[in-house]
């Protein structure tokens, strides 16, 4: 288990590596800014997103592990894009400081996942209702406009996110995923840990964030 959990990492570090690594380079070269945010590029950027999420969600148990890994190569690609506009928006200093403030929260859950002995499984019901409640207020909000509501969703995000980091480390701990392929099984859980991380740090950049203006 120790050797899945270090593919586990390796695949995690490098989805974040190229992620964020697209995203500033991208958001440094104003023909790249231009021709991304234009003409419906970055929509088609995001439902491209959307669509390997859901292939990695629903077919990652039939797929060989190559095809799992270049999915999720291209996932951290693809979110390399659409995050490209934070470091547009945000001042350097804030993202590198909302990234510190979200790796040391993902290490203390993580640990705690890895550590406890309450069965974690048992919230997993009560992480997915929350889940799904933030996306129905999302989608409300967007209508309504609420600065209130967008903050409190960004708290219930990030507890709710905290709490699948911990249940995800235990999954992967207990290899209850279901996956046979070790390979497979360790990008799956790097993919799932990236959710975790990526939604935590956008939160914690949407209440913390430095604006440049």
């Amino acid at each position: 288990m120790d050797k899945v959990f270090s593919k586990v990492f390796m695949w995690l570090f490098i989805g974040l590596a190229l992620t964020f690594g697209i995203a500033y380079t991208v958001s440094n070269n104003e023909t790249m800014v231009y021709n991304l945010f234009s003409d419906g590029k970055y929509l088609f950027v995001w439902i491209a997103e959307l669509v390997v999420v859901f292939v990695l969600s629903f077919r990652i148990r039939k797929m060989s592990s190559m095809t799992s890994t270049i999915l999720f190569l291209l996932y951290s690609g693809l979110t390399g894009l659409t995050l490209s506009s934070i470091f547009i928006v945000y001042t350097i200093t804030s993202i590198v400081w909302v990234f510190a403030v979200a790796a040391g929260l993902f290490l203390i859950f993580g640990l705690i996942g890895y550590f406890t002995k309450l069965d974690l499984t048992k919230i997993s019901t009560f992480l997915l209702m929350g889940l799904i409640g933030i996306l129905l207020v999302c989608l409300v909000n967007m209508f309504i406009g609420s600065e209130t509501i967008d903050i409190a969703l960004a708290v219930i995000s990030i507890i709710v996110f905290l709490g699948f980091i911990a249940y995800d480390i235990q999954i992967i701990k207990r290899n209850l995923y279901g996956i046979e392929n070790e390979n497979s099984m360790a990008i799956y859980g790097a993919f799932q840990l990236y959710l975790d991380f990526i939604n935590i740090f956008l939160d914690l950049l949407r209440l913390f964030g430095k604006s440049r203006d």
